[in-house]
């Protein structure tokens, strides 16, 4: 099993959430992160002051899928994410050792 985080622009999160939906994943965590990388931030002007926003808004999903379905995750958030434009984001892969759901006591592949 892998854990896939991605982090994307807010507006493509349900673009990305159909698409993952599609390509096999039954459920996701998502929540509402602020970073930078490349992009540095940006300048705004409030009331007449200039001033630097040093963490841009983002969304965070993560999955935890089996290792066969990977690839498709991965492909279907690529294409989904996808704008051109500095800030796309990133995916991580991650190795997931072990899953339990608690209610059930179900564990790895019966857990996801």
């Amino acid at each position: 099993m892998k854990k896939i985080e991605a982090i994307i622009k807010p507006f493509k999160l349900d673009e990305v959430k159909e698409a993952i939906l599609s390509a096999g994943v039954s459920g996701m965590t998502v929540t509402e992160v602020r970073g930078f990388g490349r992009q540095k931030g940006h300048k705004e002007v409030y009331r007449g002051a200039e001033y630097v926003v040093d963490f841009v808004p983002k969304i965070k999903i993560e999955v935890v899928v089996p290792e066969d379905i990977v690839t498709d995750i991965i492909d279907a958030i690529k294409k989904s994410a996808y704008t051109g434009s500095i800030g796309d984001g990133k995916i991580f892969i991650l190795p997931m050792e072990k899953v339990i759901r608690i209610r059930t006591g179900e564990e790895d592949r019966d857990a996801i």
